[in-house]
Order: C-alpha cells, then structure tokens, then sequence
C-alpha cells in the first residue's frame, strides 16, 4: 500500500526549510476544561525541551518514587520540541516536585484535581511554527494556501513521526500478528495502533485522490459513508479491528481495500478531516521566516498541516 499522503493543493511544491527544534516547534497542550482544585491529585503544568512524554513519566517516576501506572497523562508530545503538557500525581507524592526542575523541564505551575488525567482528556494543542528559508516570489502563494485551508481544512492524517523508519511495516505486522514477541508492552501497544494508522492513511490518500478528480475541496461524499457527528460535516476512516462499525455500499467497497480482520486489536473510526482553527502569520521579510500561529484538536497533527501548506511529504 501507498504511505504518501496526498493533499488538496493545486500547483508546485512550495520549497521552505521547516524543522522540529526547540525554537521552531513550539506546543502548547490545551485542557479539556478547568481543574477542579480540590481532590487527590495534583496536576503538574510541564514546560520540556527534547524529551518524550514517555522520557518525562520515567524521570517523574524515579524522582518522585512513584510508579509509573500512577502517572496521569491526557497525549503524547513531540521530543524535538518545546512542549508543554499536564501531567497528574497521587497528592501524597507531591511534596518534591520541584525536583523535576533541570535544564530541560521545568514546573510552570500545579493545581489539585480530584482524578488522574487519561488518555485524550484534552481539548487540543496550540502550535507555534517557524518556515524558514521562504522564496518571496512564492510569498503570495503561501497566504493563499493558508487561508484555503483555513477555510476548507485538510485531510487528517497521521503525520510522519507516527511511522518512524519501518516503512514496509514487516516488523509491526509481525508484532500485531503475534509472530514476533517484544517485552515492552507499552511499545508494543504503540506498534500495533501504528499498524492501524498505516491502514488509515493508505484509505485517506485513496479518498483524496478520488476527491482531487471532482476538484473538491473536501472529501467527496460516497454512499454508505460513516460521519463523525449527526452534522454528517466530517467523514470517518476505519482503523481496522474488532468491535468496529465498518462502512457500506460504495464506501465500503474502498474500505475494504484498507482493511485487515485478522487484526485482534479493538477497531476505531477517525476523523478524516481537521479545521485548524485561530490561524495566524507573521513574515519577517529581513529573514525570510514566517511565525505560523494556529490550534488543532487533539488527534491531529500540525506537520500535517505543514505538509499541506508544502504541498510535499516531509520525514520518512
């Protein structure tokens, strides 16, 4: 199958220097509401420069003698970056937070909250970008492109870090297919949702294609299509597994093409459209850079956004 992502874009590849660095890459997790200041935990506000959010929940373990099932965490956050993200700790653990602090992390503030944060108890994440290296000649392409997909969106897939360097996918099939075991079950979760995600973006850059033929902006509507909402605004994909609604009629055909049932992970259905939202920019004519300003909800990807804008692959 396919890994490209295809975009909506019409016309050249537009040719800028984007990097994932602690000055250009610059995330900012957003909360899915207010904390509730009472209760037995405490919810740790964590500024981080190249460190995982897994790296983070290791140092916060061995520090603060607490295991790591205790650690409360709402989304995983680059490492090539500058990251802030929430991470919650039984109260009784609290008292040393502040050894936390080093070169590389820093305690920007705490509040108690009465549960452990979970997986996808956010709203989103803000992004703050740095383009770099920008022809001017292609400056007035560049604002059209953004302000298109500021009102249109772009195709929601999962961006290149998900993948990392095994692009055939042959060590991933075996670990979801059980034929290879690793001992590291938090790894091997992760690999087998990446496995998953492969299956999502081959049926998304199908489904783009398909569109690009009608010139659409947007995906093109097929019958037996599953939305996301009763809006029926967003169209979902299949991240193959069991206990999953799988799509029908002339959608279902397509999606057939990307599925696996032999798969014995629980199944998902994806937005397969993302409207960033609060989009601004900023050229600095003497360096040629762009400040790109802008916030998604959570299961998105900013690089895919910049990827749009680029109308080209970046990383592997």
């Amino acid at each position: 199958m396919n890994t490209k992502r295809i975009y909506t874009q019409k016309g050249e590849v537009l040719d800028f220097t984007f990097s994932q660095n602690r000055y250009d890459f610059i995330v900012d997790e957003i909360p899915l509401g207010e904390f509730s200041n009472r209760g037995n935990f405490l919810v740790l506000k964590i500024k981080k420069i190249f460190i995982s959010t897994w790296d983070l929940l290791s140092i916060i373990s061995e520090k603060l003698d607490i295991d790591e099932h205790q650690i409360g965490y709402s989304g995983l956050k680059d490492k090539n970056a500058t990251t802030t993200q929430y991470i919650s700790i039984p109260l009784n653990k609290s008292r040393d937070f502040k050894l936390l602090n080093s070169k590389y992390i820093e305690v920007l503030d705490t509040f108690r909250h009465h549960e452990k944060l979970k997986i996808g108890n956010l709203k989103g994440n803000k992004f703050k970008i740095t383009l770099k290296d920008i022809n001017p000649d292609n400056l007035m392409t560049l604002y059209n492109r953004i302000s298109k997909i500021q009102k249109h969106g772009v195709p929601n897939y999962f961006g290149f870090q998900r993948f990392g360097k095994d692009e055939k996918f042959d060590k991933t099939r075996a670990i979801v297919y059980g034929e290879e075991i690793i001992k590291d079950k938090k790894l091997e979760k992760f690999m087998k949702f990446t496995y998953q995600s492969y299956f999502f973006n081959a049926w998304l850059a199908k489904r783009v294609e398909l569109s690009n033929e009608q010139s659409l902006n947007k995906l093109l509507v097929l019958k037996g299509d599953i939305f996301e909402d009763k809006s029926k605004k967003v169209i979902t994909g299949l991240l193959p597994g069991r206990n999953v609604v799988r799509a029908k009629d002339e959608a279902g055909e397509i999606e057939k093409e990307f599925d696996d049932i032999f798969i014995h992970e629980k199944g998902l259905r994806r937005a397969a459209w993302v409207y960033p939202q609060n989009i601004k920019n900023k050229y600095i004519k003497e360096k040629n850079w762009m400040e790109l300003e802008f916030s998604l909800p959570k299961s998105s990807y900013a690089t895919v956004v910049i990827e749009a804008i680029a109308n080209k692959n970046f990383g592997h």
